[in-house]
């Protein structure tokens, strides 16, 4: 999700289309360290989740992306049911409510696997995301301390899951962002894992089991690589905003849900031959 800032889809600079399953890399061990199963129900474990609240205002307003929704701490737009946890965008009248959850202040990582299981919303106006923001703004101001989106989706376009990374260099304010994208035809129908697996050297981007992105450490400097440093996570369901919005909202589709199945934070340890 861009923090303080919009991206068009006809602007992004997507790299790695082609899908492969496996790396041929040394195979590595996961140990969860962190995770949310959802296995209780009424409000997010407040030990694990904060919530953002409000549109932004008066720093940067609409979320810095023109974004329509208010986001609150109410049951109607962020509960635990059923075993999953519920993002629930809903209209009432002319105006657009929403969740948007964080681990800010709670726990951060550097490195790992990173993954959730969502089932997406549909329809024209939704913009979804799983994503990452630095704890200590080590390098400075977005996007100097670098973002990870691991999973975004917009309404208007079915079939596409993309992730990106936001830093100093490669940001779409200069044109230059790194991200890649790829299909699914039943994002918007069934339950899917997203994620990434982060070390020094890069970062991998999955489509449940299928690898689809990696932006590499090019060993030049924070401007590129800012990701040496603990990054906290997000999830929240937009309305609109210049990405999600492009073509408008349709009015006809909410209330409409992200539903997630757990969240999950693993180290990687490189197995010993």
């Amino acid at each position: 999700m861009k923090s303080y800032s919009f991206i068009l889809i006809t602007l992004i600079g997507f790299a790695g289309f082609s899908c492969k399953e496996s790396t041929g890399e040394s195979p590595s061990e996961r140990k969860l360290v962190w995770s949310d199963e959802f296995d209780y129900q009424g409000a997010p474990d407040s030990s694990k989740w904060a919530f953002q609240l409000g549109n932004g205002c008066p720093d940067i307003c609409g979320w810095g992306n023109n974004e329509r929704q208010y986001y609150t701490r109410n049951p109607e737009n962020a509960r635990v049911e059923n075993g999953n946890l519920v993002i629930e965008a809903i209209k009432n009248d002319s105006a657009y409510s929403s969740a948007r959850l964080t681990t800010n202040g709670k726990a951060g990582w550097k490195y790992g696997r990173v993954e959730a299981r969502i089932d997406l919303p549909t329809g024209t106006g939704t913009w979804p995301a799983f994503w990452m923001l630095p704890s200590d703004w080590k390098y400075g101001g977005w996007p100097a301390s670098g973002e990870i989106d691991i999973m975004e989706h917009v309404g208007y376009v079915v079939d596409s899951i993309f992730g990106t990374v936001h830093t100093g260099a490669y940001n779409h304010v200069k044109g230059t962002q790194k991200g890649g994208k790829i299909l699914s035809a039943d994002a918007e129908q069934n339950f899917h894992v997203y994620a990434i697996e982060w070390n020094a050297e890069k970062i991998d981007f999955f489509l449940d089991d299928t690898l689809y992105f990696t932006f590499a450490n090019e060993h030049t400097g924070s401007e590129a690589w800012p990701f040496d440093q603990d990054f906290y996570l997000l999830l929240n369901l937009a309305v609109g905003g210049n990405w999600g919005g492009k073509f408008g909202i349709d009015d006809a589709i909410w209330p409409q849900r992200m539903v997630v199945d757990y969240v999950r934070v693993y180290s990687l340890e490189k197995l010993k031959s």
